[in-house]
């Protein structure tokens, strides 16, 4: 108390200080303390309230403690007795067990009282339900099906609850009643007709359809509370529960099925294309049926149905199931490709299940594949081995119409630039571009997997192809008459092994991710080239068949003597280069350039066969005068032809054994030989000899002293890029060997 009186003081000091901090405030001394005088009558009034208040509840509450006490010593009285009374009535309710079951009695009698009415009415309703569902009216017959139903079941209930032992009165109300079971099922089979046709009843009439699932919700929540009562008495009437939503949804999904295999329409021996027109009709009906789900049939279920998620679901296992069924049938190629490319395409293109009216209430990213894995990968197997087969038998077909044209009489088809071909590239890469635009449409792998296969099948071709092109040159070879065209269809076989190489790369880029060779590229490049070759030396054979005669007449004394042999060889060469122009390029120069060289080894192979010796320099500076001059014709014919780097120095061969023939002087001979091997280095010790036997005048001691200094310098020829006397072999003559000749010089020099 003490301390609270000097915290008092000690604030009312404070508060006086705060007053009274400048000389001005001490005129204000008396406001100040009347002004605090009002502030303490205030306070003390205020707590003198609050302290009567106090006191006054406190005064109420010992009022109504004393009432309470009052009351529980009352209360405790009462329940004495009570508990007294209690006592003695215990065997005066054991008494009125009689008076219980008359109640129970009386209870079940008022029932019976109350379905009396609907008892004796139960054949009538009867009657009237049945016309009612004949009539589809299916609500009206529903809400009485429901009222036999209740009489029924609360009948059996009590008979139940009063001896459930007794089967007898059950079975006599179930006999009684056995009408409302056959109403009930011909109401469901009623139901599930109209859910059979509910795309075409949510377009015609879809209240109908909204009255069958508010009768299924209806027995749905009839089921839950019998189920129910069931689990507390034990007791459910018979037919429950119908579970009718579940056999809705059961016939939904066989209507479904049933729709998706009802689309083929025809066979394939009615129609080559039944696949094709079947899986597009199953596109559009599944389509069309999606789009009425979701616009119409959604809003006549119940919003926890899920109604357009569970349709979309129905029909991705129907349309699985029948594709399954599809697969596993005995399909072609082409209904092979067919059926992939519907699969893993156009399923879920916007063409059908991502198609933008529907691609919003559902993801396509979330459906399971149509076929398994290992199904599609069997298709792909098969599908590769039967186009295997196929294409093996269209090139046979397509080489086989390919020969019969080569006999023709007539010359074949030229191109835009005048080049002969055939049709053979454009047929065999037509069968490949097809099938690879197919193979396109399925799978980005599947197409490269389809032109290896195309590229593998080529190779062999090909090497078939260069077979044929033999066989048809050994042909011709037996009778040169016949094929009358033989030279323009040899052209059109080489050209057509440029068509080849253009195609096959033009497939390449056009189908082909990657663009390195391969190994089926690499033997396809080396078969067309020995195709190319070849039929370049066949040309080249036939030519030189017709020139053999005059070849012949080289270096003779007949040609000595004015022989029109090289103008022969110019005039038949030229004609044969115009039908050899039809050869593409490069092609073609490389047939000029291979043309003026045989030209010029198999003059020069004259010139080595000896087969005439100059007798005097007369004859030497005629010979070699005709040999310069025909060697200029030369030039100027393959000039004429198609000018290359090569024809001047093949050319120059001629003219150079010419300057050896001319030369007038024999002691010159080793400087004239000596240039002729400088610049042929190919040339061989042989040919010295088969000139100077030529030539007639050389003794054998200058013989001798140019074979040995031509044996001492020889250079290597290997890094000759065209070597002219290479194959030129020479006849064998009776001369002393090389060994003998410098053994037989070296012995003259020794003495």
């Amino acid at each position: 108390m003490e301390e609270t009186s000097r915290e008092a003081v000690a604030t009312a000091v404070q508060r006086v200080a705060g007053m009274l901090q400048r000389s001005d405030q001490l005129d204000k001394v008396e406001q100040y303390r009347r002004r605090e005088a009002r502030k303490k009558a205030s306070v003390e009034a205020r707590l003198k309230a609050a302290i009567q208040s106090q006191l006054d509840g406190v005064r109420t509450g010992l009022t109504q403690l004393h009432s309470a006490l009052l009351d529980v010593k009352d209360i405790q009285g009462s329940l004495v007795d009570v508990s007294k009374d209690w006592r003695q009535s215990i065997n005066t309710i054991e008494n009125l067990k009689d008076v219980k079951d008359a109640v129970v009695q009386h209870s079940q009698l008022a029932s019976a009282v109350e379905n009396l009415k609907n008892i004796f009415s139960v054949p009538e309703i009867v009657e009237e339900t049945q016309q009612l569902i004949e009539q589809a009216e299916l609500l009206q017959a529903h809400r009485k099906l429901i009222e036999l139903e209740c009489s029924r079941d609360d009948l059996m209930y009590e008979q139940y609850r009063m001896d459930s032992r007794n089967t007898s009165d059950m079975n006599l109300i179930s006999i009684y009643f056995e009408d409302v079971q056959g109403l009930s099922d011909d109401l469901a089979k009623q139901l599930w007709m109209v859910l059979q046709r509910a795309m075409v009843t949510v377009r015609r009439d879809p209240t109908m359809l909204v009255s069958v699932i508010r009768i299924i919700e209806r027995e749905e929540k009839i089921d839950r509370r019998m189920v129910d009562r069931k689990k507390q008495t034990g007791f459910i009437p018979p037919g429950r529960p119908k579970q009718w939503k579940d056999r809705m949804f059961q016939v939904l999904e066989r209507t479904v099925s049933t729709r998706i295999e009802g689309t083929q329409s025809v066979t394939r021996e009615e129609d080559k294309m039944w696949l094709v027109r079947l899986l597009e009709i199953m596109r559009k009906y599944v389509l069309d049926d999606l789009i009425i789900v979701k616009n119409l049939m959604a809003h006549c279920f119940p919003p926890h149905y899920n109604t357009f998620n569970r349709f979309f679901s129905l029909y991705h296992n129907a349309v699985s199931s029948r594709v399954k069924e599809l697969a596993f049938e005995d399909l072609e190629a082409n209904e092979i490709v067919s059926l992939l490319t519907w699969v893993l395409n156009t399923y879920k293109s916007a063409e059908m299940m991502g198609h933008p009216e529907i691609q919003s209430e559902c993801d396509i990213n979330l459906l399971e594949p149509l076929l398994p894995q290992g199904v599609v990968d069997d298709l792909f197997s098969k599908y590769v081995k039967t186009f295997t087969s196929n294409i093996t038998g269209w090139l046979r077909k397509a080489l086989e119409t390919d020969k019969k044209d080569w006999h023709k009489d007539t010359e074949p088809e030229a191109d835009q630039d005048g080049f002969y071909q055939t049709t053979l590239p454009a047929i065999v890469f037509q069968m490949f571009e097809q099938n690879l635009q197919v193979a396109a449409q399925i799978d980005g792998e599947f197409k490269e997997q389809v032109l290896k296969l195309c590229l593998k099948q080529m190779n062999t071709f090909l090497l078939r192809y260069r077979e044929e092109c033999v066989t048809f040159k050994e042909d011709h070879l037996r009778d040169r008459q016949l094929p009358q065209c033989y030279v323009q269809y040899m052209i059109a076989i080489i050209n057509n092994c440029q068509t080849f190489k253009e195609s096959i790369n033009s497939l390449k880029r056009k189908y082909s991710r990657s663009s390195e060779a391969t190994e089926s590229d690499a033997a396809i490049e080396r078969t067309l080239n020995e195709v190319v070759k070849e039929g370049c030396q066949f040309l080249l054979d036939e030519v030189f068949l017709d020139l053999e005669n005059h070849l012949n007449d080289l270096l003779t004394r007949k040609w000595l003597t004015g022989s029109h042999a090289v103008d022969t060889i110019c005039v038949t060469v030229e004609d044969y280069f115009n039908d050899f122009n039809k050869i593409k390029k490069p092609f073609c120069q490389d047939m000029t350039n291979e043309a003026l060289r045989r030209v010029v080894v198999e003059y020069i192979k004259a010139v080595m066969q000896k087969k005439i010796t100059f007798r005097n320099a007369e004859e030497r500076k005629e010979g070699a005068e005709r040999m310069i001059k025909e060697a200029d014709q030369f030039k100027f014919l393959f000039r004429k032809l198609a000018d290359g780097e090569d024809t001047e120095k093949l050319c120059g061969a001629i003219t150079a054994i010419a300057e050896v023939f001319k030369l007038t002087d024999p002691t010159l001979l080793f400087l004239e030989v000596t240039t002729l091997v400088s610049k042929y280095p190919d040339i061989r010790e042989e040919h010295i000899q088969a000139l100077l036997a030529v030539r007639g005048d050389a003794s054998r001691d200058m013989r001798q002293m140019i074979l040995g200094t031509f044996s001492e310098n020889k250079a290597s020829n290997s890094l000759v890029t065209q070597p002219i006397f290479k194959d030129i072999t020479v006849p064998t003559i009776s001369m002393p060997t090389m060994t003998t000749m410098t053994s037989m010089a070296t012995a003259k020099l020794l003495k």
